[in-house]
């Protein structure tokens, strides 16, 4: 996940006799950008998975049965728990966080409570919120691995999670003091702790299970 950092970014350009017509190309690219994002925002529907990245508009096709069990499991777990600790507001699929440049569903996110208490009734866009997971597939991996882990890291999502739904395993990133992702585990087997919903752990086998998701599902259900 290594990458050239904002800085060296800036030397590379700053060391160009012509970097003055290169940042006018950018912020015309830009300002272009975002005249097509307004227009994004005009045409979406709640009918179609469709994201903003970079400039494109990514419309989704629909996912497989293997990818919605995952979601569909860990989404019964989470937002089980969160409601019944009160601890903030959880989205599916549906859900558009809105950053600096672009727009993303994810298929799970979660807003802590005091994000969540500013959200209104018809609200369409949402701030970074504090997890994020995410269900691979072959046509969403590279974005989700690449652009949207620097996106997220660099609008400070607390943690990220990503599924692999076919090989059924879950890799897990989280917020260091400098604010860089580190990985804390990519695993099949064993439990997973998560940071940014406190006192949230689960069997990973309980996202691929059913039986196992029920059991989980049970003992967070006793807790309450």
């Amino acid at each position: 996940m290594t990458a050239i950092s904002h800085q060296q970014l800036i030397n590379n350009i700053l060391s160009l006799p012509d970097a003055i017509f290169v940042l006018n190309k950018i912020n015309t690219q830009l300002e272009n950008e975002r005249k097509k994002r307004e227009a994004f925002y005009n045409d979406i529907t709640e009918y179609e998975k469709t994201e903003f990245i970079n400039g494109e508009i990514i419309i989704h096709s629909p996912v497989k049965k293997e990818h919605n069990d995952a979601l569909g499991r860990l989404y019964k777990l989470v937002d089980t728990f969160v409601n019944s600790k009160d601890l903030g507001y959880v989205g599916i699929e549906k859900i558009m966080i809105t950053l600096t440049r672009n727009d993303y569903e994810p298929d799970l996110c979660f807003f802590n409570k005091e994000k969540a208490a500013s959200f209104q009734k018809g609200q369409s866009l949402f701030p970074a919120p504090d997890l994020v997971v995410e269900v691979l597939s072959k046509r969403t991996a590279s974005n989700d691995r690449k652009i949207k882990f620097k996106d997220y890291q660099a609008h400070g999502v607390q943690e990220y999670w990503m599924i692999e739904p076919s090989e059924e395993w879950v890799e897990q990133y989280r917020l260091n003091e400098v604010g860089q992702y580190n990985l804390i585990l990519k695993t099949k087997q064993g439990t997973i702790k998560c940071q940014a919903i406190q006192g949230f752990e689960i069997a990973i086998e309980s996202i691929f299970n059913k039986d196992r998701n029920l059991e989980e599902l049970r003992r967070i259900l006793l807790d309450t």
